[in-house]
C-alpha cells in the first residue's frame, strides 16, 4: 500500500468553498477538497468536516477504496442449465394459464 505522500504526487488537489453545516467556516473558507488521481481519472471529493486537512485525509480513503474497488476482479458467471422439473413446472404453468384464457373467450354463435 503506498503512503499517503505518494498518492497525493500522483493527485491534483482542488479546494473549494462548500455549503452545507458549518456555518460561516465553510462559507467563507475554502475547506472542500476535490482530488483528481491522474493515473486512473478517478475523482473524490470531500466537504463534510470544518477543517480542510481533515477532508483530504477522508478524500484521500475514499480515492483508496475506489482504486481498490476498480483493482477487484469479478468472477466470470458459470453458465447453468435449467433442470427438466424447472421447465416442466414452467410450462405446466404455462398451460394452466392457457387454458383459463380459453374460457374467457366468448362463444361464437355459428
Amino acid at each position: 500500500m503506498i503512503s499517503d505522500e505518494e498518492l497525493m504526487e500522483q493527485c491534483d488537489l482542488e479546494t473549494f468553498r462548500s455549503s452545507g453545516p458549518g456555518g460561516q467556516n465553510v462559507n467563507r473558507r475554502e475547506t472542500a477538497v476535490r482530488l483528481r488521481h491522474r493515473p486512473t481519472g478517478i475523482v473524490v471529493t470531500c466537504q463534510e468536516e470544518r477543517s480542510q486537512w481533515r477532508n483530504r485525509l477522508i478524500a484521500l480513503e475514499r480515492l483508496r477504496e475506489e482504486i481498490e474497488k476498480r483493482k477487484r476482479r469479478r468472477k466470470p458467471r458459470k453458465a447453468t442449465k435449467m433442470s427438466r422439473g424447472a421447465k416442466e413446472r414452467i410450462l405446466k404453468r404455462k398451460k394452466e394459464t392457457s387454458e383459463k384464457k380459453k374460457l374467457r373467450k366468448k362463444i361464437s354463435a355459428d
